[in-house]
């Protein structure tokens, strides 16, 4: 399903099949890419791509979201005339004697000189002198193409696939027309300067879009012919400005739609590896890009669909670390945090379908992670009790898309929930210091159990966990020992973060930074600390963004 998507929400749903939930039809991803009017007043469009998901993992659907930045400005263009001046010559007049004598000497010289030549003369005089001839040649009418003429040609075959496509409804061919009209702005604008990036970026964007706009039957033009024309407009378009981080964004989503066609081949296994190498680009031009983050993560999913099995793993690890590291650049990416519960619980089914013990730890953290995405997701209940508003947003399937986003998350949850420690998020094992004591001797940390729900951080001594109070603000029965745990409320939160000390024990550290201070903490390993980072941190989003009481519903109904 493509769509053309509200600014608020330039993103793009994948969502894969997944055996073991209630799954919804859902079709591929969208990606948006934003065009620049030219200067003839190019109306703007937008690209649209099909999103990455995970195609085989029994796992809840994955979401991506994929957004593009403005285009930079054409860049201005210098010309310069190249002159050629004649040399002067120089004539002087002699006597008979004086000539006939020069004569002599000047043939001598002359045959010294072309001796001198054929010993002497290089492989770079003679490629010169070769591409010289060709020059003058191809100023003849008789001469080969030039490239202008090959550019052109190019131009002609791109406009004759998008002059071919027809809409399948009136809105797509309305839509189409506009586009039709950016692209001959654009092929105009290349004709006068083929080194205009920013025209080439611009009509790769009308072509990917185009290619959403092909009827999926349709045969001439392709989807595939116009994403494969896209391709050559981003590499032309980077190849003259290397920097530009955008093209590589959109061209890396353009091959993954390529990719998809394919199914699990080989060609689709290459073409899912050109897509991840672009993507590295895009991150590496643009770091604070948590859409190319998570898209980079959906191509890595996708490509360890594909790869042999022992190579698998490696790439999900990696594909992990990238939706880690697009929920660290904003934590409230609900279709990130989603993501990458669905790759855990893929990576659990993995293990389990090898022989390996039940990996309770993995399923628990999935289900905080597509938890968290459930209480962060958009609300549209104000839509939904306004008839008239709901009927007139059907006409964008960017809220189709994220409506049925909602229904994916609720699925989801359906099925992970039992996975949870209820009624907590979060249960484990953290080394603290004695209460109150953030800075204590080493011999005085104890490894002890900590429980995470919507209201906070709670140590819990005693073994019976079944006995710790749901509420963590309602004091448990034995005042004494509710003195002596540490407990961290949410609204007290300033930061978490991972730490370094050489006051602390050794091991993975973590800081929770409070109004009345810092509390530090110990995990058992650096996986395990990754979860109570992202743990911590999703719960402290939840409750600023307002969606507590949602959560509170998940672990305690």
């Amino acid at each position: 399903m493509s769509t053309n998507e509200d600014p608020e929400f330039q993103d793009a749903l994948e969502l894969p099949p997944a055996p073991p939930l209630p799954t919804a039809p859902v079709s591929d991803s969208t990606t948006t890419g934003q065009q620049e009017s030219s200067p003839e007043n190019v109306p703007e469009s937008e690209t649209q791509a099909n999103r990455e998901s995970q195609p085989d993992a029994e796992v809840p659907e994955a979401v991506a979201e994929h957004e593009s930045e403005p285009t930079p400005a054409p860049p201005a263009i210098i010309d310069s005339d190249a002159k050629v001046e004649d040399e002067p010559k120089e004539a002087a007049i002699h006597s008979n004697g004086e000539v006939e004598a020069q004569s002599n000497d000047q043939a001598g010289r002359a045959q010294l000189r072309k001796d001198e030549g054929n010993r002497t003369f290089t492989m770079r005089e003679l490629l010169t002198e070769l591409k010289t001839e060709e020059g003058e040649d191809a100023g003849s009418p008789y001469s080969q193409e030039t490239p202008q003429q090959h550019a052109a040609e190019q131009t002609n075959a791109a406009m004759e696939l998008i002059n071919s496509i027809t809409g399948v409804d009136e809105e797509g061919r309305s839509r189409q027309r506009i586009l039709t009209f950016a692209a001959k702005r654009y092929a105009s604008a290349i004709e006068r300067n083929p080194d205009d990036y920013d025209a080439l970026y611009n009509w790769a964007l009308v072509l990917q879009e185009s290619a959403d706009n092909v009827n999926p039957e349709s045969t001439s033009p392709s989807k595939d012919a116009l994403l494969e024309e896209a391709c050559k407009k981003y590499d032309e378009a980077t190849r003259l400005c290397p920097s530009l981080h955008d093209a590589f964004y959109n061209w890396a989503i353009a091959i993954s739609d390529r990719a998809k066609m394919r199914g699990r081949t080989k060609e689709a296994e290459e073409l899912w590896k050109q897509a991840t190498k672009n993507y590295e680009k895009a991150v590496q031009l643009n770091w604070n890009s948590p859409q190319a983050l998570n898209n980079w993560g959906l191509a890595l999913q996708e490509l360890s669909a594909i790869v042999p099995a022992r190579e698998k793993q490696t790439i999900v690890r990696t594909a992990i670390s990238k939706f880690r590291a697009a929920i660290r650049l904003q934590f409230d990416f609900h279709r990130a945090i989603y993501n990458l519960g669905t790759v855990l619980y893929g990576l659990a089914e993995d293990m389990l379908r090898a022989g390996a013990a039940t990996n309770n730890e993995l399923y628990s953290q999935s289900a905080i992670y597509i938890a968290a995405a459930h209480a962060l997701k958009p609300s549209y209940s104000p839509i939904l009790s306004n008839k008239k508003l709901w009927y007139s947003l059907l006409l964008y399937d960017g809220y189709l898309l994220l409506m049925l986003c909602i229904q994916v998350y609720s699925s989801a949850l359906r099925l992970v929930r039992s996975m949870l420690p209820l009624p907590y998020l979060k249960v484990g094992y953290l080394t603290a210091p004695p209460a109150g004591q953030p800075i204590a001797p080493h011999s005085d940390w104890k490894r002890s159990q900590f429980v995470l729900n919507h209201e906070g951080l709670q140590q819990y001594n005693k073994p019976d966990l079944k006995q710790a109070p749901q509420n963590l603000s309602r004091r448990s029965a034995d005042g004494t020992n509710d003195k002596k745990a540490i407990k961290v409320e949410v609204p007290d939160i300033i930061s978490v973060s991972a730490c370094a000390d050489l006051t602390l024990p050794p091991g993975p550290a973590l800081c929770v930074d409070t109004i009345h201070g810092p509390v530090y903490l110990i995990a058992d390993s650096w996986e395990y600390l990754d979860g109570w980072l992202d743990a911590i941190r999703l719960v402290y989003t939840i409750y600023a963004r307002g969606k507590s009481d949602v959560l509170a519903s998940i672990v305690t109904s």
